[in-house]
This record gives structure tokens, C-alpha cells and sequence, in this order.
């Protein structure tokens, strides 16, 4: 893939998500508008760990890109499974996939995504954007729940498909507000609601690194009988803080402050 077809998946994942998180929008917009050089720390693409759609599959279109890993860990108190990569122009984001042990669930939840799955074309499967192709099954509403009720994480899978769960901001790059504490404080005050559940601010500067995140909005996603709004992503923002060796640390928080959180991808 070259640099211009990347560019133009990044973009597609982008606008997508930005499409189901108006939220995300309102808040890139205004602090673009005071942050000229503001940047993506990364995006989140969640898959499940089946031969088809893993990682090592889902990443080779962005490793013949210039995409190359630099670390993976398992999510501790999940069935979760972490890998970033990093492209050499350090103003393109990190990706941050993360897969679900399909293995350790239930039989029905189990059988229902390898079901899932295999509806997808083999052609489909082959193009570059896959990880932006969105849904490629039909599901009814109950049976969503029925996956919510055994994992968040399969069940948003599910409901969305392929594309991007979420996207953080980095908070180094801002101008105004480049402290994590003066960041949320802004975003309160313009309204914005974020995530207090397991504490405003994860991580710490001794960890190198410190983020927050706003809730989850809600967007419209067809079911087999009907529209129903339902969680579909959120806007994090990350601080990171120079590690031994003097660099701005590049990796994540690796445990998860309650297991059935809905994003427990990192945190």
C-alpha cells in the first residue's frame, strides 16, 4: 500500500468515526481551532483472535505501508490481547489493535462469532480497508443484547463491525490546556461529559503516562428488525511523560480497573 492509500484509510477511518461520535467532532473542532499542531496519539481498531480477522491479519495492509509493532502485552482481568505499531513519520497515529479470546467464551457466544465471520467474502477480506469495511452480517437486536450481557467487547464487534472504537488525542501537542487536569477542566466547562466511573484521570506522570476519556455517546445502528441506538465509541486524551531513556514513553496502560468496563481495551 502506498503513502497516499494510507493516507486516504486513515482519513476513511477518521470520518467514519467521527460520523458515530458527533461528540469526537465537536471536541477535535474546538481544539483545533486555539491548537494549530494538534495530533492523534493513536486509534483503536478491536477484532477477535480467529484465524480470519486477528491481528496479523488486520495489520497487513498497514505493515506493507511502513507500519512495524513495538509492543504487545495481555490486558490484565480481561480475555483481551494488545499489539501496537508505530509508522516512522511520528505525525501519523499508533495503532492500537486489540483482539478477543474467542476461545474462552460461552459455546453460544462462541459459535455466534465464528458464525459472523464467516459470512465475510473471501474478496473482502483481500482489500486494504477491511479494518474500515464496517459490518458484514445481519443481527438482530436481541441477539445483541445477548452478546452485551457476556462481553461488551464481542457485542460492539457485533453491532459495528470493522472500523475504529475510538481515537485519543494527544495532549502534548496542544498549546492551550496541556495539562491533563487543565484539558478536563475545559471540556467540563464546555459541556462535554467524561468518564468518572474508575476515576477522571488514569495512569500517572511515574507511569509516564495519563489519560481520560469522555462517555460513550450513542449512534443509530441497524438491526435486522429495527434501528436502535445504542454505545458506540469515545474521544480519549493522553499525556505522556518522558521514560528512563529521556523519550516521551509510547506505550500503554496494560491493566484494566474493572474487568466489565465498557473500554477495557487499555485501561
Amino acid at each position: 500500500m502506498k503513502r497516499e492509500q494510507l493516507d486516504h484509510m486513515l482519513d476513511m477511518l477518521w470520518q467514519d468515526f467521527l460520523e458515530i461520535n458527533p461528540d469526537a467532532r465537536r471536541i477535535h473542532n474546538l481544539l483545533a481551532a486555539d491548537n494549530p499542531h494538534l495530533q492523534v496519539d493513536h486509534l483503536s481498531l478491536h477484532t477477535l483472535a480467529l484465524p480470519r480477522v486477528n491481528i496479523a491479519q488486520l495489520a497487513k495492509p498497514f505493515e506493507r505501508a511502513g507500519y512495524q509493532p513495538h509492543g504487545e502485552f495481555d490486558i490484565t482481568g480481561t480475555r483481551l490481547f494488545a499489539r501496537y505499531y508505530k509508522h516512522p513519520d511520528t505525525t501519523l497515529p499508533k495503532l492500537l489493535f486489540t483482539e478477543l479470546n474467542v476461545d474462552s467464551l460461552e459455546d453460544e457466544v462462541r459459535n455466534n462469532l465464528h458464525q459472523f465471520i464467516s459470512q465475510i467474502s473471501p474478496a473482502a477480506l483481500l482489500q486494504d480497508d477491511f479494518c474500515a469495511s464496517g459490518r458484514h452480517w445481519k443481527i438482530d437486536y436481541d441477539s445483541y443484547q445477548q452478546l452485551q450481557r457476556s462481553s461488551e467487547f464481542a457485542a460492539w464487534i457485533a453491532a459495528f463491525g470493522f472500523r475504529a472504537h475510538h481515537y485519543a488525542l494527544l495532549i502534548n501537542s496542544l498549546s492551550l490546556h496541556n495539562s491533563i487536569d487543565d484539558l478536563n477542566d475545559y471540556l467540563l466547562e464546555q459541556g462535554f461529559r467524561l468518564d468518572c466511573e474508575n476515576g477522571l484521570v488514569q495512569g500517572s506522570a511515574e507511569e509516564y503516562l495519563e489519560q481520560s476519556a469522555t462517555t460513550s455517546g450513542t449512534a443509530e445502528v441497524e438491526f435486522s428488525d429495527g434501528s436502535v441506538r445504542i454505545p458506540g465509541g469515545h474521544l480519549a486524551f493522553i499525556r505522556r511523560y518522558p521514560a528512563g531513556d529521556g523519550r516521551l514513553y509510547q506505550g500503554f496502560i496494560r491493566t484494566s480497573a474493572a474487568p466489565p468496563a465498557p473500554y477495557p481495551e487499555y485501561r
